[in-house]
């Protein structure tokens, strides 16, 4: 088996179909219509005009122009608006797919990535009214202690200051200890 075709399966193993059909339903939701069916979804998102009618849907105006024409880089332009559009809308760098991933499919697994992360970001927009993907980001937990409370924490020594109440293994033989006989 070649290289190339062990980096695809690797990749291949990688999509989660259950995933997919989440995001594309959520997809839908928001667009308002449903995918072309027998169609494969990442042939449908190729040319990045379908995410970057998704982000204007979620965030209005994020992406002024995309191109509905044009040749391969007025396509690949599409995804890298998309791509600035969802980072501007608070989309972690770390979760962005790079735009081979998706238009050369390269990483299919990775566009969906995204798209959980784009569905997880919504939560924390309040203007935000549409369908969410994926689970509910968890919030700060603030806590506020009295001063009382500090000062009674402060006169406790934590097992990670090296105390255990006293106890050691000072004194216990474990084994046989070692005999060193020199010469005879």
């Amino acid at each position: 088996m070649s290289l190339e075709r062990a980096v695809r399966a690797k990749l291949a193993s990688k999509r989660d179909p259950q995933q997919e059909k989440e995001a594309q339903e959520w997809m839908e939701s928001i667009l308002g219509r449903k995918f072309p069916k027998n169609y494969p979804m990442e042939e449908y998102l190729k040319d990045g005009q379908v995410l970057c009618e998704l982000m204007n849907k979620i965030s209005p105006g994020s992406i002024p122009k995309y191109n509905t024409t044009g040749g391969q880089f007025k396509m690949m332009e599409n995804i890298n608006l998309f791509q600035k559009a969802i980072k501007a809308y608070g989309v972690a760098d770390l979760d962005v797919f790079q735009t081979v991933d998706l238009y050369e499919c390269k990483d299919f697994a990775q566009v969906i990535t995204t798209l959980f992360s784009l569905g997880r970001e919504t939560y924390r927009h309040p203007e935000w009214n549409g369908p969410y993907l994926g689970p509910k980001p968890s919030e700060e937990a603030k806590r506020d202690f009295s001063e009382e409370t500090l000062k009674a924490g402060q006169t406790i020594i934590g097992l990670q200051a090296g105390q255990n109440k006293g106890a050691s293994q000072a004194g216990q033989n474990i084994g046989a200890s070692r005999k060193i006989i020199i010469g005879k």
